[in-house]
């Protein structure tokens, strides 16, 4: 079956060659990175108000008294918030807010926006700012958009043309090579109440591994293999996914195990607004991470750039035994920060089929992170709002989520993922390869 998978690769990998393509970026804008632009291409100067301050390289080494494997400890512990939004001074604030802000400020009294001094913590080793450069002279897209050729490690295209450019960027950003971590996944009821259901994940990501190339990726861009470990009732369920690079051409893969049955079956369809793994509805397959998979559903328009108080730097919330409280997180350890941002709208293709039918992304200059998400339903009216709360994984380093949350604002519930446990961990220094994440693999899993 693997053989047979990878002769599948090479003739896509083809294919895609063969498609036509769209313009790189042009050689004097590639020559801005660097110097102008970070090799992610955010800009390297603060704002003009001063309130967003220049990238000087980010987090480039721990904190001083920090031991691997150890929970990640704060930089920014001292920080004191500079301001506190509520529903009382919303509309103050309404230009840096999103409307999925605005409207959880109008909607939960409980729920505030606690403001700090903005830290551009975002980092990542100098191999990858390499690839980024590299990425920026090579990458295109092609198959109607559906895929990217030229690019590998790094965000495929630092200085985006359109929107379907700056959302694979947040698909394809830099990520950990390898990961073993350990999570919680909780969707409390209106008054509160929940099961945190822990998942053990590894994944395996072939495009950041340290030799890729464009070449040797292929059409597989990551294995994630899922342990659910509990509840009782649910431990011993195991999920197999091979993440590709074209979704339409070649659809993510996706196998189960199921202890009762003990047998491993190919689930159906894991992909666009089918439910997200034990998250009784509250999100859809393609919120895992913020925003996974396919892209042909939706019209991709880039807006422009804005400033946003955006969740950044949420040490204080990852693993806080207090975190999940009713309606949201827990607001006394959200931290959030004014960051520049791309908007990017996605409108549901006429004919297309989806729960959402627009979604409007906010994504992180200085990481291409979706840091916000509003997502409306086909009334055209504000349904969930998603925030994914970032820290800066310094012994990497990677700007990647500890936590990220979707809030349903008609069902009045939310479910949050991510290190919402004391007990959470994550691991970058194991070695995995294609082997683990085969369907004997997790066969294997399954009956030990």
């Amino acid at each position: 079956m693997l053989k047979t998978k990878f002769a599948l690769v090479a003739v896509l990998a083809a294919g895609m060659a063969a498609g036509p393509a769209l313009a790189k970026a042009p050689a004097d804008q590639v020559a801005k990175l660097g110097k102008d632009l970070t090799p992610f291409g955010a800009e390297k100067a603060g704002n003009k108000d001063g309130t967003i301050p220049a990238w000087t390289g980010g987090i480039t080494a721990p904190p001083s008294g920090w031991k691997p494997g150890s929970q990640y400890a704060d930089p920014f512990a001292a920080d004191k918030p500079t301001l506190t939004i509520t529903a009382a001074n919303a509309d103050q604030h309404a230009a840096k807010l999103t409307p999925g802000q605005m409207a959880m400020l109008k909607a939960y009294p409980t729920w505030k926006i606690n403001v700090y001094p903005t830290r551009r913590s975002a980092s990542a080793p100098q191999r990858v700012y390499d690839a980024a450069l590299r990425n920026a002279a090579s990458a295109e897209l092609v198959e109607d958009g559906n895929a990217v050729k030229g690019a590998a490690v790094a965000p495929p295209f630092p200085i985006p043309k359109d929107g379907r450019e700056a959302i694979w960027n947040h698909l394809l950003r830099w990520r950990p090579p390898v990961m073993k971590r350990i999570i919680g996944q909780a969707a409390p009821t209106e008054g509160g109440d929940f099961t945190m259901v822990q998942f053990e994940d590894d994944f395996l990501t072939p495009y950041a591994l340290p030799n890729a190339t464009p070449e040797s990726i292929g059409n597989r861009v990551t294995f994630l293999l899922q342990r659910t470990t509990a509840p009782a009732r649910l431990a011993g369920q195991i999920l197999l996914a091979h993440e590709t690079l074209n979704q339409v051409a070649d659809p993510r893969e996706v196998w189960l195990y199921n202890p009762g049955q003990r047998r491993v079956r190919r689930a159906p369809s894991t992909a666009y607004d089918n439910p997200g793994t034990a998250s009784d509805g509250m999100r859809t397959t393609d919120q895992f991470d913020i925003y996974n998979g396919a892209i042909d559903r939706y019209e991709w328009k880039l807006v422009g750039k804005k400033e946003v108080y955006i969740p950044y730097n949420s040490y204080k919330l990852a693993g806080a035994a207090d975190s999940v409280k009713p309606l949201h997180l827990n607001p006394e350890l959200l931290r959030y920060e004014l960051h520049r941002v791309w908007v990017v709208e996605a409108t549901l293709k006429g004919g297309a089929q989806h729960i959402y039918a627009k979604r409007t992304f906010f994504l992180d200059e200085d990481s291409w992170q979706a840091a916000v998400v509003d997502q409306y339903d086909g009334r055209g009216q504000l349904w969930r709002v998603s925030e994914g709360y970032g820290i800066n994984f310094y012994d990497l380093p990677v700007h990647n989520y500890a936590v990220e949350a979707h809030y349903d604002l008609q069902a009045r519930r939310y479910i949050a993922l991510g290190a919402i446990i004391p007990n959470y961990s994550y691991n970058f220094g194991i070695s995995l390869t294609t082997e683990d994440f085969t369907p004997d693999a997790l066969r294997r899993e399954g009956t030990r």
